[in-house]
């Protein structure tokens, strides 16, 4: 077969010449040859299965600039970023519907009872340099209606990079916002910090760092994550994990390629995929809006807990005796036990009745 007319290509493709046009223009597509005179763009049929690809993510929504990356993959690659794209897409559907059903609830009246609700938090929050290191590149902080870890990279502007998205967190504590402007709030934080330890690079070395952080109005907590700190809520006994960690091995795990309980041995298991200062202008931050009650309590942590102590050790400690202060000496007291080879920093937070 020879060359097809771009109007015989577009009905093989099932796209439009205009489509054909602009995926030429912008590179993804170009024609086999385009006619001296008539300047008619003309297409080989082998061309059919790049075209019929793109016009496949087109329909799930990927952008144009994603599209000229995958194309550019052999098919294992390609699939597991037409995978990754796809879960993101999930997520942030499932986020928008949240965020929808708490703007349908207020608009109605139906969410301002809950939003109404009188609590307060009692919150304490520790910082340890470790047993195996010689400087603290972890912050924490905890207040009435913000808590924050963030884990800097270790290495120069480390420490300096925590704290300071942490410090651009704190400045939204003062903003008096309804619950349904939270998330709003926090990812223009977010960007701030991102900006802001960015700003903190010197010569060749950019600092990164995580940040994990809770943000209540009323009894709705927003919550904001990037890279692998993490934030656990205890509600009746029973522990469940908020975030889920932004690192090279978890990518492994959710493309089926590792098993879970081979994360904690993997040499690369503290690479991050995302972190504050990583990166171009933007960061991906998971967003969250979820109801707290009375009787919950709240950790936040760096890996050097999280990685070090099993899921249920933190449960037990989290549920014994005592308020937050003596939560988070057990919990330090668990990192050091298991050798402390990382900074520890925690916060736990307990949300009662006003």
């Amino acid at each position: 077969m020879g060359l097809l007319t771009i109007g015989g290509f577009a009905r093989a493709a099932r796209l439009t010449p205009k489509a054909l046009r602009l995926y030429d223009e912008l590179g993804l597509l170009r024609p086999a040859a385009v006619d001296p005179e008539s300047g008619y763009r003309l297409y080989d049929p082998a061309q059919l299965e790049r075209a019929r690809l793109i016009a496949s993510l087109r329909r799930i929504g990927m952008p144009l600039a994603e599209i000229r990356t995958v194309c550019g993959l052999r098919p294992e690659a390609a699939a597991e970023a037409v995978d990754a794209y796809w879960r993101r897409v999930v997520a942030d559907t499932a986020q928008r519907g949240r965020l929808a059903t708490l703007l349908v609830g207020n608009l109605s009246g139906k969410g301002s009872a809950m939003d109404r609700t009188a609590l307060a938090v009692r919150h304490a929050t520790r910082c340890d340099t470790g047993a195996a290191r010689d400087s603290n590149e972890d912050a924490a902080y905890a207040d009435e209606r913000l808590l924050a870890v963030a884990d800097g990279m270790r290495g120069p502007g480390g420490a300096a990079a925590s704290t300071a998205a942490i410090d651009v967190l704190r400045a939204l504590e003062p903003a008096d916002v309804p619950a349904a402007d939270l998330l709003a709030l926090l990812a223009g934080g977010v960007d701030e910090a991102h900006r802001a330890v960015r700003g903190l690079a010197v010569d060749a070395h950019q600092p990164v760092t995580t940040l994990t952080a809770l943000l209540r109005s009323g009894s709705r907590v927003a919550l904001v994550h990037v890279g692998d700190s993490r934030a656990y809520l205890l509600r009746e006994g029973e522990l469940h994990q908020l975030t889920r960690d932004h690192t090279y091995v978890q990518s492994l795990v959710d493309a089926g390629r590792l098993a879970p309980e081979a994360v904690a041995a993997h040499p690369q298991r503290a690479v991050l995929v995302r972190a504050l200062g990583a990166g171009g202008e933007h960061v991906e931050a998971d967003l969250a809006l979820r109801d707290s009650r009375a009787g919950d309590r709240y950790l936040l942590c760096s890996d050097g807990l999280s990685a070090v102590v099993d899921p249920a050790a933190v449960r037990d400690a989290l549920g014994g005796a005592g308020g937050p202060d003596e939560a988070v000496e057990r919990l330090v007291a668990l990192a050091y036990a298991a050798g402390a080879p990382d900074n520890v920093a925690c916060v736990v937070a307990d949300v009662v009745a006003a």
